[in-house]
């Protein structure tokens, strides 16, 4: 893949068509088939900051002295 044809989609705009799986920006209509079956990623995708996992680590005693 050269650099040309990369392409970065923002998650916030990512929207994944059940008919055909791929991913497009536009989130009335899937640019490669024209279904309008999308899923927006950011709802399945988006984490929560890593703070809260590493303050639950924390809590743990050292296994090794």
């Amino acid at each position: 893949m050269t650099y040309s044809s990369m392409q970065l989609i923002p998650l916030s705009s990512a929207y994944l068509c059940q008919d055909c799986n791929c991913v497009g920006n536009n989130p009335k209509q899937c640019p490669g088939c024209a279904s309008s079956a999308l899923l927006g990623l950011a709802s399945v995708l988006d984490r929560e900051p890593q703070r809260e996992a590493e303050a639950t680590y924390l809590q743990f005693p050292a296994l090794a002295a």
